[in-house]
């Protein structure tokens, strides 16, 4: 079934689904358990990043990658601009913008502001699977885009 064929209310559910894919997904990875995140993709998902010469295949490893990130990481990404395409009932492609704020040695409390890590944009691919929608593959671009700044050793008092 084309998503021409599809009625208004299954194309508008199915953008909303992937389009909560999208949050959710950078909400585990800055909120909760990053590892979980690999959960959001299909058996077989993908996450590259093709000028940084980056490419996880399959849930596993996405699931050890993204629990790879150190413990230490306080990271906010924040996304916009998401643009969801219906191509069928089972298929779906989103183009969706980012700006992430990241620091490591971070252990409590308010930092000051700083600009953002990395600018760009993901392009993804979805499909239904098992009558839910899940990631089949993420491409990250970043046109803007630099290391991650670690904070210096918290200041300790004493004479």
């Amino acid at each position: 079934m084309t998503a021409d064929a599809m009625s208004p209310m299954d194309r508008l559910l199915a953008e909303r689904a992937c389009e909560r894919l999208i949050v959710d997904l950078v909400r585990r990875l800055d909120l909760g358990d990053p590892a979980s995140a690999a959960d959001l993709f299909t058996a077989d998902g993908v996450w590259e990043w093709p000028h940084g010469d980056r490419r996880v295949e399959g849930r596993e490893a996405l699931r050890t990658y993204f629990g790879s990130r150190p413990a230490d990481r306080l990271s906010r990404r924040v996304m916009t601009n998401i643009l969801v395409t219906v191509d069928s009932a089972t298929t779906a492609t989103a183009t969706s913008y980012l700006a992430t704020y990241r620091v490591d040695g971070y252990v409590d409390g308010m930092i000051p502001p700083r600009l953002p890590a990395n600018v760009g944009h993901y392009e993804d691919t979805f499909r239904k699977v098992d009558d839910e929608w899940l990631l089949a593959a993420r491409t990250l671009f970043l046109p803007f885009g630099g290391a991650t700044e670690r904070l210096s050793a918290p200041a300790r008092g004493g004479a």
